[in-house]
């Protein structure tokens, strides 16, 4: 029977925030597939523990992921961890997951450190619908229609961004959705200096320009506003009606042609017109 693949989420941050059983399945596991192994050893170290480590990165997902495969098929469990936060999310190890289901092989999730659900927590903004975006192209072009895609988005959006290109982010956020959409700047989130800045667009971007920006961000920005419907026009729609009967129609043919060029609703329109609405 093949092994079992576990993503264990590790701290952001703050080492205190690694759970006891993330610990143990640490210390479980046979071996430990990690982002960067040197990263992974200080928690490790942290821990008490003494691991196997294998490297498994953004660019060896092919070698690194079938070396990951061969031990989990001849029986030997797997923790995969990343740098900070949860596996699989914005991050390599999804190829590996992909990888598991496809052959059968079990995975686990383990709950844990997550930084753009920490940040949204604390964003002050709507929480029940997100959409999270992950990290935006370096290249101005893609990054702009990125967020041109996302100009009637009512979700709050969640982006990841390095500190290096943050001002340009800002002003592009800015032309997309306006210098008065909300946003919450989540920096250093668990660290020494957390800072959760609420404000607008057009605020943030003068503050960052003015300020040169540190530490690693989530960019919490708040969903467009719903567009409200225009109010229907039935006296509009009635006089339709009135005007197809005046052509022969029966007023049921006349009421189905004319909700069908309305776009109203054909019951509600019939009651009107027989008095009824």
């Amino acid at each position: 029977m093949p092994g079992t693949l576990y993503l264990v989420p590790t701290p952001i941050g703050n080492l205190g925030d690694i759970s006891r059983r993330c610990a143990d399945t640490l210390a479980a596991v046979d071996f430990v597939a990690a982002e960067d192994t040197r990263v992974t050893l200080k928690l490790l170290n942290h821990l008490g523990l003494k691991k196997p480590l294998v490297s498994y990165y953004r660019h060896n997902t092919a070698a690194g992921g079938e070396a990951v495969l061969e031990r989990l098929l001849a029986g030997e469990n797997c923790a995969l961890v990343t740098d900070a936060g949860t596996p699989a999310v914005s991050d390599p190890g999804e190829e590996l997951v992909a990888q598991c289901a496809a052959r059968d092989i079990p995975v686990v999730s383990l709950p844990g450190p997550c930084a753009l659900i920490t940040a949204l927590a604390a964003s002050g903004l709507p929480t029940g619908r997100f959409t999270f975006e992950g990290f935006l192209a370096m290249n101005r072009k893609n990054r702009r229609a990125h967020l041109e895609s996302l100009a009637g988005e009512e979700r709050t959006m969640i982006f990841y961004e390095a500190p290096h290109k943050l001002r340009a982010t800002l002003e592009d956020l800015k032309g997309a959705f306006g210098p008065e959409r909300r946003i919450a700047l989540c920096r250093e989130l668990t660290k020494l200096h957390e800072e959760v800045r609420r404000t607008t667009l057009g605020q943030a971007a003068d503050w960052y320009g003015a300020n040169p920006p540190r530490g690693e961000f989530v960019l919490v920005v708040e969903g467009a506003r719903p567009e409200t419907a225009a109010a229907p026009d039935w006296p509009e729609a009635l006089g339709r009606v009135e005007a197809l009967r005046g052509e022969g129609l029966s007023l049921r043919d006349a009421v189905r042609q004319a909700a069908r060029e309305t776009g109203l609703p054909k019951n509600e329109l019939y009651d009107r017109a027989v008095g009824k609405g």
